[in-house]
């Protein structure tokens, strides 16, 4: 069941921790062999430090591995996706900044899932 600050999405869920001016704070995990929509935003950036599991994001074409206690940002404007390597799920904090956090700030590039 999804909640305003709890969401539950093809690719696992999110929980929103926090959501003030300038800046919105989620916990998302993402459920093994699965990934987020290949996207962009033009108002937020956002930077991703992940908790448990193994990451595998791309940006801007480039991939990147992580583990516990890496990060990564994700500019504004830059695509970016984040899928979950490995039989264990994927747990990561995302801290977004800018001007404006709604869900429809997400410019899709592709989708595993059909979404517009």
């Amino acid at each position: 069941m999804s909640s305003p600050n709890h969401e539950h999405k093809p690719w696992g869920e999110y929980q929103v921790l926090e959501s003030a001016p300038g800046h919105k704070v989620k916990r998302l995990v993402v459920l093994p062999g699965k990934r987020l929509s290949y996207q962009r935003h033009r108002h937020r950036s956002e930077h991703w430090l992940v908790v448990r599991g193994r990451a595998r994001v791309t940006l801007d074409g480039a991939e990147h591995l992580l583990g516990p206690g890496q990060s990564i940002d994700v500019p504004a404007g830059a695509a970016h996706r984040v899928a979950c390597e490995g039989a264990q799920e994927l747990v990561f904090i995302e801290v977004q900044t800018g001007t404006y956090f709604g869900e429809d700030d997400i410019e899709r590039l592709s989708d595993d899932y059909g979404r517009a």
